[in-house]
């Protein structure tokens, strides 16, 4: 499963599934865990989760925004959060030189999809 690439000259996010989990005690919820590679210069296209997303850097440098909110750039060790709301407006690699890499954590429906396009 990749994220579509934002233009077609642009590398594609290498997306690995790691875990999904129903949740017991969570009625129809499950968790599911994805490491995301961003070649440099990748760059996601706008999406959305319809879930909570826990976002934590393991190396490189990303730049990350949801609608109405201030685009942010995460180093190694930082974090970001989307609600299930949220329209995930920027993802990219913010260097064109190195890849950087994210793991992302999602609680969210069973069985629903971990990416939604958004046109």
């Amino acid at each position: 499963m990749a994220h579509r690439a934002a233009a077609a000259d642009t590398p594609h996010a290498i997306v690995t599934p790691l875990l999904s989990k129903e949740f017991a005690n969570i009625p129809g919820k499950e968790g599911t865990m994805l490491l995301v590679e961003f070649p440099p210069g990748s760059v996601d296209a706008v999406h959305r989760h319809d879930a909570h997303v826990f976002v934590y850097v393991l190396e490189g440098s990303i730049m990350m925004g949801v609608k109405g909110s201030k685009e942010v750039t995460l180093t190694a060790g930082q974090t970001f959060y989307e609600n299930p709301n949220d329209i995930h407006t920027v993802g990219r690699n913010a260097s064109t030189t190195e890849s950087a890499k994210f793991l992302a954590v999602f609680v969210k429906d069973q069985g629903a999809p971990a990416v939604i396009p958004v046109n």
